[in-house]
C-alpha cells in the first residue's frame, strides 16, 4: 500500500544522511526543503553529532554525514523498508 503524504522528519533527515557530503545549497535542492527548514534540520543534526561541519575552502563550509550518522540512516531505511514506505531497491 503506497500512501499519497508529505515526507516525516525522519524522512527528511534521511534524505539528508544520504548525501553523503555537500554544501547547504546542495542539501537544500537535493532534498527540496526551504532554508529555514535547512537550518533547523542542520542544527538538529550538528548538535547530535549525525553530520560534522567541513571547511573545505575559505569561505567554503560543506556537511559530512558521521559514522553515528551512517548507523542511523541504516536504522532509518530498515524501518521505513519495513513498513514499506521505501523500496528495497533503493538503498
Amino acid at each position: 500500500m503506497k500512501l499519497d503524504r508529505r515526507r516525516s522528519s525522519i524522512e527528511i533527515v534521511a534524505d539528508m544522511l544520504r548525501l553523503g557530503e555537500a554544501g547547504k545549497t546542495e542539501i537544500m535542492y537535493s532534498v527540496n526543503m526551504s532554508y529555514f527548514q535547512l537550518k533547523k534540520y542542520l542544527s538538529f543534526l550538528l548538535e547530535r553529532q549525525l553530520v560534522d561541519r567541513v571547511t573545505v575552502g575559505n569561505p567554503s563550509i560543506t556537511y559530512r554525514v558521521t559514522k553515528k550518522g551512517l548507523e542511523l540512516l541504516r536504522s532509518i531505511d530498515s524501518i521505513l523498508e519495513t513498513l514499506e514506505l521505501r523500496e528495497p531497491d533503493e538503498i
